[in-house]
């Protein structure tokens, strides 16, 4: 019973530490489109998008090894689809918020 609520334990701490990184990485990415791209049709966004999606599973290993309970080596499409959708999805209503309201850095 104790390594099934240990076990427990470390996936909610997967889950919490790999949905706040998707979840910043999709804000920091925002700011940064808003920053440098021109407006909305410029693709340099979407490359920054892609760009925060790419960084942040070296970031996770990175974690890993310095101790954190992250196993990426377990990491399937389903994972790596998830991270993908939920920086794009906090990305997509961040850089929106500020193309609709003008904001410029």
């Amino acid at each position: 019973m104790a390594t099934d609520t240990a076990e427990r334990r470390v996936a909610h701490v997967r889950g919490v530490t790999v949905t706040a990184i998707a979840c910043l990485a999709g804000v920091v990415a925002a700011l940064i489109s808003g920053t440098v791209a021109g407006g909305a049709e410029d693709p340099l966004a979407v490359y920054v998008l892609a760009g925060a999606v790419i960084v942040q599973f070296p970031l996770l290993r990175a974690l890993e090894a310095a101790g954190l309970e992250i196993d990426v080596e377990d990491f399937g499409v389903k994972d790596y689809l998830y991270v993908a959708f939920m920086t794009f999805a906090l990305w997509f209503v961040c850089w929106s918020i500020l193309l609709v309201t003008g904001t410029t850095f």
